[in-house]
Parts: C-alpha cells; sequence; structure tokens
C-alpha cells in the first residue's frame, strides 16, 4: 500500500483497500468507521519498517488520522485522513484547513530530517454502495 502511495497509484490504493476490507472486516461490522481506521492500519502496516507511524496525534487547529514521519533524510512524508460517506477531497481540504502540515514541519525540525516531499492522502468509504476512494496530492517545499 505504500509503494503504491509514493506513486500517487490511487486506484491500486482502492483495490487494496477494498480487498482488505472485504477479507478481515466481520460483516456486522462492516459499516463502522472505527473498521476503515483498523483496515488503513492493516494495510499500511508494512510502512512502519521506513515511517514512523502515529495517529490521532494533535495537529495545527485539529487531529491527524495518520502521520508517517520517514526514517531515512529525504524521503516522503506522508499525512492521511479518512472520511466515511464523504469525498477524498474533503479530506484533503482539511489537513490543509486545519494546518496539519504544522505538526509534520515541526516533528520534521525536532528530529532533524527533513522530508523530500508531503503526501496528502485522503481516503474515503462510501457506506451504502462500499466502496474506497482515493486521492493523492503532493506537496513540495513545505
Amino acid at each position: 500500500m505504500v509503494h503504491a502511495t509514493l506513486k500517487g497509484d490511487t486506484k491500486t490504493m482502492e483495490e487494496i483497500l477494498q480487498f482488505a476490507h472485504d477479507t478481515e472486516t466481520p460483516l456486522l461490522d462492516y459499516n463502522d468507521e472505527t473498521e476503515l481506521t483498523a483496515i488503513v492500519n492493516l494495510v499500511y502496516l508494512a510502512a512502519r519498517d521506513s515511517y514512523y507511524v502515529e495517529r490521532e496525534n494533535k495537529a495545527g487547529e485539529g487531529y491527524t488520522d495518520f502521520i508517517f514521519y520517514p526514517e531515512r533524510a529525504g524521503d516522503d512524508g506522508i499525512i492521511l485522513e479518512l472520511k466515511v460517506d464523504d469525498t477524498p477531497e474533503t479530506a484533503i481540504a482539511q489537513i490543509k484547513d486545519r494546518k496539519y502540515m504544522l505538526k509534520f514541519q515541526g516533528k520534521m525540525a525536532e528530529r532533524k530530517r527533513h522530508a523530500g516531499r508531503v503526501l496528502l492522502v485522503g481516503i474515503s468509504y462510501d457506506r451504502k454502495k462500499k466502496d474506497h476512494h482515493c486521492r493523492v496530492e503532493i506537496v513540495d517545499n513545505i
């Protein structure tokens, strides 16, 4: 999943999410919002080999769902926001509006690391259609 995210391959991201959601979530909990968080945590599990991952952490004017700090200097950072019955564009707008990148900049300065770029990732899930949508926006020079 992290490789597809770094490439901006939203089609593959959506397929991975759909497969994981269909195979890992109990039927009675399928539409539960906490299940989407659990599925995202599962599909990005391998990212922990290269990233320090924080969940529900204070950032800017709110709380990020997930933020990925690269372990190696120069690698891309990731800020990920989840939405249920909304759009990935709304998720990305929230990242920008609530200034979540301030936390990322602060953490990079604290750890003396600089991300090459920051990927803003919006993931949405439609409960009625039972499908996932993703969008990746790249921000240079934060």
